[in-house]
């Protein structure tokens, strides 16, 4: 017997005899990123980067890096959009950036959530919305990096295939 019970904040519990499975309600990601470099080195990497992706013409072999747009940006929390090369579908990206007590490193939450009211599956795109930005800009090269998120988190998170999307 397969339950559907709505949690709130966007989660959807599928209950069954076997066990429960907590994955996201609308198409949505949270990833958390530490990065051993000060904040405002990542806050000026990430916005240059959407920055860079900002046309299509990064897309023009493939794949979704390009068509960023950068909404509002300080050293503390970023906000961008993403749309789909094809069907333009759009995509709302928060980053909020908070400095170690002795500015020599950075965590990073990270947020992208499509505009689509009625977007339950992604395929893993807000995920790679997300980690493209991050891998485009050299940030998963720094020393101190990690990254956590899991499917709980991130809609369709181990199936996401980032050069696709």
């Amino acid at each position: 017997m397969l339950m559907l019970q709505y949690c709130g904040a966007g989660l959807l519990v599928l209950g069954a005899l076997t066990g429960t499975v907590v994955a996201p309600f609308h198409a949505q990601c949270s990833v958390e990123w530490t990065f051993g470099i000060p904040c405002k080195s990542v806050y000026l990497e990430l916005v240059t980067q959407i920055k860079e992706w900002k046309t299509a013409d990064n897309c023009a072999k493939g794949g979704e890096k390009c068509l960023y747009t950068l909404k509002s940006a300080n050293e503390h929390y970023i906000v961008a959009e993403h749309a789909t090369p094809v069907h333009k579908y759009v995509d709302t990206l928060t980053f909020k950036l908070a400095s170690s007590l002795d500015n020599r490193s950075c965590k990073v939450s990270g947020y992208s959530v499509s505009q689509l009211w009625y977007a339950v599956l992604d395929f893993g795109t807000n995920y790679c919305n997300l980690h493209n930005l991050i891998e485009g800009s050299g940030l998963d090269k720094v020393s101190g990096y990690s990254e956590s998120t899991n499917n709980s988190k991130c809609t369709q998170y181990s199936s996401a295939n980032c050069t696709i999307y």
